[in-house]
């Protein structure tokens, strides 16, 4: 008889024993701490925020994470893996609105700004037992007892230093541009942070009648045809946008019957009149080029605030396409950055009925308070009643919403401080080109195309909880001497009684004021804090208090061999460690880089809360262990592409380990002559 052997701990079970091991031995920190004096490979951890929970995506990113620093410790390289937490920033703030039961801004400087911030701090920890347990569990050795801390003074400081190199450089200046925003945080956001949270939406889009002024070499009673996707701009029109080098025609259009004809005559490009008109009967009356439409006036369209200067006529765009619309577009220099660009170039005037809330101001009557978007509708009945409306209809668009609150944004005329990053085109894609991607296809596809059309960075937020933008500006306006603070010491050297123990933070960084070298008066702080992913992006430095201490460090960890998170970070922190790391350092701080694909559930669908579709990462972990998890994510496919996920398909790997256990086990018997066992049980 063949011995019958039974586990009698399951897989899981022995994880735990193991864990165990590990902490009563301290083996974790015997290899954090291995291989000392031996050649260094870098990796770089980026931060997660840590007042939000883990989801089943973080144990893909450790596993994979994980693989390359333990194979390199094993090879005898000394490996520092200093885990870290992004702490700043509208996740924060938004936990503690709704903790608070507030919402917006005001509410927020109701309550206090220094009780808000000081509940911010207090927060932002509330899940990392979640996190480490998590991590522990999985088997990701990483230091936790030692991380990088985005609010930490010696983190700001560092920080700041970066921004004072980009001050001395000339690539910091504060400007006025038409930004995405977001009217519930009440914030401007960045292109990379735009480019997280497009969704695909059905919104009403109409074609409004411009009508031409009389004498303007056209018949009488002619329009303008011009499509747009945002009816609630069309009270700010202050302009028509073609391209002069297309075909463009006038018609004859009979909008009533054929037995009571109404007959109006309608602009718009050539190659679109079936298009438009459908299934309007019309005769052609001409045809021109664009550029004869040039500088032809038309009457305004709606007659809601004042206008001063040059408005109310036709000019030219290169942008303007015939994929969709009429070819003709409405220009409101306020909510568009084509619409303010080729606005500026033309010397069309300016005009801004929306506030800071999103809502129409009073000047609007008809819907002032409403917030612009929901005023869609009421806009076209307003555009029909008084024939101004062709058309309206639902479409499907991408449309940018907020990445942090889900808010559809709004295109806003905003004062903010930029990252001249344009200025460093030619540098980001030279430096992308020495960088290892896997799928090589992201270096010169999704990641290159983003460096290739980089805009300047929008780093100020009008926000609470954030590393302070450490500029100055004198209060005497025809002054306006400004400074930007590198260094605490600096702020002392240069400031009025400043406390001690300063905390980098507002409010308390708001009461510090320098005094101004030119004329003597007082100096006042810029009353934003920056965007949270310029403190992510200066973590190669940053963790080390780079320059103030650990050169040497630095030196010996930059760049970072590896660095691996998912594909929504080629637009988060994969650009923005590549932009600040070019600013300062001239070169991409990683050289080897893992993109990975998201994980999605067993039908190839999005993981979501609202499809209730998850999988609770310590569910998994708890129900079929560490090691099938691992083993399901480094085999199932190539990191790069999506994963499917469920506790089934997880238990079929871990079937196929224990076949492939079983196998090496009888072939061992076979090889030392002992009898094969007759089973195993699990």
């Amino acid at each position: 008889m063949y011995k019958k052997v039974e586990l009698q701990k399951g897989f899981v079970g022995m994880e735990n024993d193991v864990a165990k091991m590990w902490k009563d031995k301290d083996i974790i920190k015997k290899s954090l701490n291995g291989n000392q004096g031996k050649r260094y490979f870098t990796f770089y951890d980026g931060p997660p925020t840590a007042n939000g929970k883990p989801h089943v995506g973080h144990i893909e990113t450790r596993v994979i994470k994980d693989l390359i620093p333990r194979y390199k410790v094993m090879k005898g390289y000394r490996v520092i893996r200093k885990a870290g937490w992004d702490t700043h920033g509208l996740p924060v703030e938004l936990e503690i609105e709704k903790k608070l039961g507030i919402s917006g801004k005001q509410q927020i400087e109701e309550y206090g700004v220094e009780k808000f911030v000081k509940q911010c701090k207090e927060s932002v920890f509330e899940y990392v037992h979640l996190w480490e347990e998590m991590t522990n569990k999985v088997g990701f050795w990483v230091d936790m007892e030692n991380p990088y801390v985005t609010y930490h003074n010696e983190y700001i400081e560092s920080v700041w230093w970066a921004l004072k190199q980009m001050w001395e450089k000339g690539l910091l200046y504060e400007g006025h541009k038409v930004m995405p925003y977001c009217p519930r945080c009440g914030t401007a956001l960045s292109s990379h942070e735009v480019a997280q949270g497009y969704k695909d939406v059905k919104d009403l889009t109409c074609i409004a009648k411009f009508k031409v002024l009389d004498g303007q070499k056209f018949e009488k009673d002619t329009y303008i045809l011009a499509w747009t996707t945002t009816p609630w701009t069309l009270p700010s029109n202050l302009a028509l946008c073609v391209n002069k080098s297309y075909e463009y025609a006038e018609v004859k259009a009979n909008i009533g019957t054929d037995d009571e004809p109404v007959y109006e005559n309608y602009i718009l490009a050539k190659d679109l009149l079936e298009t438009v008109l459908k299934e309007t009967p019309y005769d052609v009356v001409k045809t021109f080029k664009g550029e004869e439409l040039l500088g032809t006036k038309y009457e305004r369209l709606m007659p809601f605030g004042e206008v001063e200067g040059k408005a109310f006529e036709v000019i030219h765009g290169d942008y303007v396409t015939l994929t969709d619309g009429t070819g003709i577009v409405h220009i409101a220099p306020a909510y568009g950055e084509d619409d303010s660009y080729v606005a500026k170039q033309n010397g069309i005037t300016f005009i801004n009925l929306v506030d800071k809330e999103g809502k129409f101001v009073k000047k609007v009557e008809p819907w002032a308070g409403r917030f612009v978007r929901d005023c869609n509708e009421d806009i076209c009945k307003w555009l029909k009643q008084e024939n101004k409306l062709f058309s309206k209809e639902k479409h499907m668009h991408s449309y940018p919403h907020c990445w942090r609150c889900d808010t559809p944004l709004l295109y806003y005329p905003k004062e903010s401080w930029f990252v001249a990053m344009s200025k460093l085109r030619d540098e980001l894609v030279e430096n992308n080109s020495k960088v290892n991607w896997y799928p090589e296809t992201i270096k010169t596809g999704r990641f290159g195309k983003f460096l290739e059309n980089v805009i300047d960075w929008g780093i100020s937020r009008d926000r609470y909880w954030g590393t302070p933008l450490p500029i100055w500006t004198c209060e005497d306006e025809e002054c306006g001497h400004q400074e930007c603070i590198g260094s605490i010491a600096e702020l002392k050297e240069k400031g009025i009684d400043v406390p001690e123990d300063i905390e980098l933070h507002k409010p308390y960084i708001d009461n510090v004021y320098l005094k101004c070298p030119k004329c003597g008066k007082k100096m006042k702080r810029a009353k934003e804090v920056i965007d949270c992913w310029f403190d992510s992006g200066s973590m190669p430095f940053a963790q080390w208090h780079y320059p103030f201490e650990n050169k040497e460090m630095f030196d010996n960890n930059f760049p970072a061999q590896f660095i691996s998170e998912a594909v929504d970070q080629t637009r988060g922190w994969f650009y923005t460690l590549t932009a600040v790391g070019t600013a300062l350092f001239n070169r991409t701080p990683f050289e080897n880089c893992i993109v990975l694909g998201h994980v999605l559930d067993e039908k190839g669908q999005k993981m979501s809360k609202s499809k209730g579709n998850g999988v609770d990462p310590m569910e998994l972990l708890n129900t079929v262990g560490a090691d099938a998890t691992r083993w399901h994510f480094y085999t199932c496919s190539a990191p790069w592409l999506p994963t499917r996920l469920s506790l089934d398909n997880v238990k079929e790997t871990r079937k196929r380990i224990f076949k492939y256990i079983m196998e090496c086990i009888l072939i061992l018997c076979i090889i030392c002559r002992n009898r094969p066992i007759q089973s195993i049980e699990i």
